[in-house]
């Protein structure tokens, strides 16, 4: 069985050499403020070995026949796109918020498609180098990141009109074994706690920015691999501990200074026509899987919701009974275009399903645009105390303890110690650093909403919706 326990993980990476930039100092992987972020990466691993979880997050491999967890699985049918997307919904439930792993699944599964698309046009071996790669990946059990976007630099500005051709990820040397590359990726999400850095394509390119059309896979400690990083965590307690409050994500600038990729880790090189492709069906396979981590959000600010109106002892009040359906109505949607991408998924030549883009894009599309409006909907419902509740020591100090429990009570039925924990935990959530986090992620995550009405216009036939009306109106062509 090709499954790592959370306990291998961490020690793996302890062993990568330390090149992570954080608050000004370069860090080893075992540092404590990557403790957080690695608890939400481990979680992966402790539940393939959890009765509760097992059947979710343990899968079969396609290439190798052996139990695999399902995070480094592509998707051959139907019920794996499906699978993957209640495994979200639900590990998503446990950690309080992203569950990260998936990024790197759906990129697995874009490279997977897309090389094969290339070697059937260009009679190129990308997909062979592919499927060997991902045959160790899964031996291994291995954890990656999805290193797509490029930091741009001027917006107005093709990649090769950029006064530094840099701002753009690109091809420096082609080499007899391999290739060198320089630029930088942005917005990287578990940069420093990966094993492999999973390099695809940002966006569209034309012939003359053939060099900007790469897509490998690199050790996350590679030499010239730096990672330049952002960590986010919830506040940590000191007695009144919770599993919310041990987990956290970090963001990094990956760069790549000179870097040495050789050709059996390289998946596209130079083929601008797949540039766009690849970019494109990431976003989809990554858009169908916020169909399921979106609806745990929202089931998270619902249940809060509902349960400090029960606390403040208004749970029953008609308008907050409506705004709560209102969330019920959200989630399920949400997770129902995503059940939609999957049963209406179509196999590609490379035998990977691919979701509906359509129903994918939708439900990405309905929780980037309802993010603001489901905290809204709990600050209303909370009041303003978690913004201004005292810190956790005035809780445990006996000089203050005995006047906070006697002025947090709401419904006399509900003990302060209880009251005190959810409005903390409330402001966690949605007034602190992770909390602001989550809703910009809850927006620009897997793609921003504009992104998803492109990609719905672009795919869309109109047509047939005007052909609709000219029949029932009677007009002729």
């Amino acid at each position: 069985m090709a499954i790592k326990t959370a306990e291998e993980y961490r020690e793996g990476l302890k062993k990568m050499k330390p090149n992570v930039y954080v608050g000004g100092r370069c860090i080893k992987r075992d540092d404590p403020i990557l403790a957080p972020c690695i608890n939400t990466i481990a979680y992966t691993f402790e539940t393939a070995a959890d009765p509760q979880f097992r059947d979710l997050v343990v899968t079969t491999s396609h290439l190798t026949g052996e139990k695999i967890n399902r995070f480094a699985s592509v998707n051959t049918s139907v019920d794996d796109l499906l699978k993957k997307q209640e495994m979200v919904r639900t590990l998503c439930h446990q950690v309080g918020g992203c569950i990260q792993r998936c990024m790197a699944t759906d990129t697995i599964n874009a490279i997977g498609v897309v090389s094969k698309e290339i070697d059937d046009a260009k009679g190129t071996e990308y997909h062979k180098r592919f499927l060997e790669f991902l045959k160790y990946y899964q031996k291994n059990d291995l954890v990656g990141s999805t290193t797509q976007s490029d930091v741009k630099g001027d917006r107005s500005k093709r990649p090769h009109q950029q006064v530094d051709p840099d701002l753009y990820l690109r091809v420096l040397e082609r080499r007899k074994d391999g290739i060198v590359v320089r630029g930088a990726k942005n917005h990287i999400t578990m940069g420093p706690y990966v094993h492999e850095h999973l390099v695809i394509t940002t966006r569209t390119l034309t012939k003359e920015e053939s060099d900007w059309a790469i897509a490998f896979a690199i050790p996350a400690d590679a030499d010239g691999v730096k990672n330049i990083t952002r960590v986010t965590s919830p506040r940590p307690r000191i007695e009144l501990k919770a599993p919310y409050n041990q987990y956290g994500v970090a963001e990094s600038v990956v760069v790549f200074d000179n870097v040495f990729v050789p050709w059996e880790r390289v998946f596209m090189c130079g083929e601008w026509e797949f540039a766009g492709r690849l970019a494109l069906t990431f976003a989809d396979f990554h858009r169908h899987s916020y169909c399921g981590c979106k609806p745990a959000i929202t089931d998270i600010i619902m249940g809060t919701t509902a349960l400090v109106a029960e606390y403040n002892g208004v749970g029953n009040a008609p308008h907050i009974r409506d705004e709560v359906t209102e969330l019920m109505i959200i989630a399920e949607l949400v997770y129902a275009a995503g059940i939609a991408a999957s049963t209406k998924a179509h196999p590609t030549s490379s035998g990977i399903y691919e979701p509906a883009s359509i129903y994918s894009n939708c439900g990405r599309y309905l929780a980037g645009t309802n993010i603001y409006h489901e905290y809204d909907v709990l600050t209303s419902v909370a009041g303003g105390l978690p913004s201004t509740m005292p810190f956790e020591q005035e809780w445990l100090n006996p000089e203050t303890k005995a006047y906070l429990d006697k002025y947090i009570m709401r419904n006399p039925q509900i003990p302060p110690e209880k009251q005190h924990r959810l409005f903390r935990f409330i402001s966690d959530f949605s007034c602190s650093a992770i909390g602001g986090w989550a809703q910009y992620a809850g927006v620009h995550g897997g793609g921003s909403p504009i992104m998803e009405k492109i990609g719905i216009r672009s795919q869309y036939d109109l047509e047939i919706k005007k052909n609709i009306t000219k029949y029932l109106a009677g007009i002729k062509e």
